[in-house]
């Protein structure tokens, strides 16, 4: 699916491009690893150039550039700091008028050394693919900080520290305690842009995909929790048109009723460990604010698939559904325990629909590229 051409402009989210909905469009905005990336390559070339700088432009992971104003700049011989204003758009976020701040300075050592500082979380549990005692920020927001500061030195050492004044308060508002990112809040973001995935036009959305996808005859509804999964289901069904697939994002109850409502008869469910959790659960909306994944039921699975009593205490103890996955992987019971995960996920989908719909269900890696488990059979 396409991005929106500028995110200060209103924006449809990810409509079908055979839908034409007249409605109030939505504007999107930065996410804190695109404003993270800004800051860091204003400060990098005011430090480089010895003067401030008042617009920056990055390359977001698409491969589009775009350009973010500098709200404020400072330098001298050794050290520089630029600062990049968070706007999330129509998207209820708590990072919304966030500060990202960069501080460079030049080091020895070629490339890029990247901290977090003031009011960026530290990580202090497994299960997030980070670090432990590191700085919450994102694998992909962490590339597009050392692209974007390589774009100004190639060939220096710089050491980064991002900073979020304030960063703390706002992450009391998340579920990053809970996760055991401690001090601040997470850098992140996969695709630099943020989609206003919690609003009622975005529901409206969900819903109309899957009207559009019937009105055209199609009878199998692909659903994807965001835009990898999608790519990835697109890549195990080639043969199904793109009209086929929607991204459903936190909607899947939505999503299921609208296709009751077409008389369709096939859904195909494209996730990752976490929401399929959720979905086992019998949770159909999935926002991380909403609910949260139930370990316990992640432990039952291993248990009821052979795992010894260690492996499913430590599954039940799990910081995060990644970290279960990871303990599944290590184990080498990860295929197992993600087709069980893949056929309880289905099983709630027929459900909801009293039985009208047929689910098949895939679990995918991380990338949303690897098929990991499934359950059913796939084909057109």
């Amino acid at each position: 699916m396409t991005e929106p051409p500028d995110p200060h402009e209103p924006y449809e989210p990810d409509l079908p491009r055979t839908m034409k909905v007249k409605r109030r469009a939505l504007r999107t905005g930065w996410t804190t690893g695109a404003c993270a990336a800004a800051a860091a390559k204003a400060a990098t070339a005011a430090l480089a150039e010895q003067r401030a700088q008042e617009i920056v432009e990055i390359a977001l992971p698409s491969g589009r550039r775009v350009a973010f104003p500098v709200d404020s700049c400072s330098y001298g011989p050794e050290r520089a700091e630029a600062v990049v204003v968070k706007d999330a758009g129509d998207d209820p976020d708590v990072t919304d008028g966030a500060r990202l701040t960069a501080t460079v300075s030049w080091r020895a050592e070629p490339g890029v050394a990247l901290d977090g500082g003031e009011g960026v979380g530290v990580v202090t549990k497994p299960g997030l693919g980070l670090e432990l005692g590191g700085p919450a920020i994102n694998p992909v927001p962490s590339q597009m900080i050392r692209q974007a500061v390589g774009e100004v030195v190639a060939d220096r050492g710089v050491r980064v520290v991002i900073s979020v004044p304030g960063g703390e308060l706002m992450a009391r508002k998340t579920t990053n305690r809970r996760l055991g990112i401690l001090g601040g809040i997470s850098i992140l973001g996969t695709t630099g842009v943020v989609r206003p995935f919690s609003t009622a036009s975005w529901l409206a959305s969900v819903e109309q995909a899957v009207a559009v996808m019937a009105a055209q005859g199609e009878t199998t509804l692909v659903l994807a929790t965001g835009g990898r999964t999608e790519r990835g289901a697109m890549a195990m069904l080639p043969k199904l048109p793109e009209v086929c697939f929607v991204e459903v994002g936190d909607f899947t109850g939505a999503a299921l009723r609208q296709a009751v409502a077409r008389d369709l008869r096939r859904v195909v469910f494209v996730g990752m460990i976490g929401k399929l959790t959720k979905l086992a659960a019998g949770v159909l909306m999935t926002h991380y604010t909403r609910s949260k994944v139930s370990t316990e039921l992640l432990a039952e699975i291993t248990h009821d698939m052979g795992g010894d009593l260690e492996l499913v205490s430590a599954v039940r103890s799990a910081n995060t559904a990644r970290h279960a996955y990871e303990l599944w992987e290590a184990a080498g019971v990860l295929g197992t325990c993600g087709r069980e995960l893949c056929r309880r996920t289905a099983g709630v989908l027929e459900r909801f629909t009293d039985g009208r719909i047929a689910a098949q269900v895939v679990l995918v890696d991380f990338t949303g590229k690897r098929m990991i488990a499934m359950y059913g059979r796939l084909g057109r």
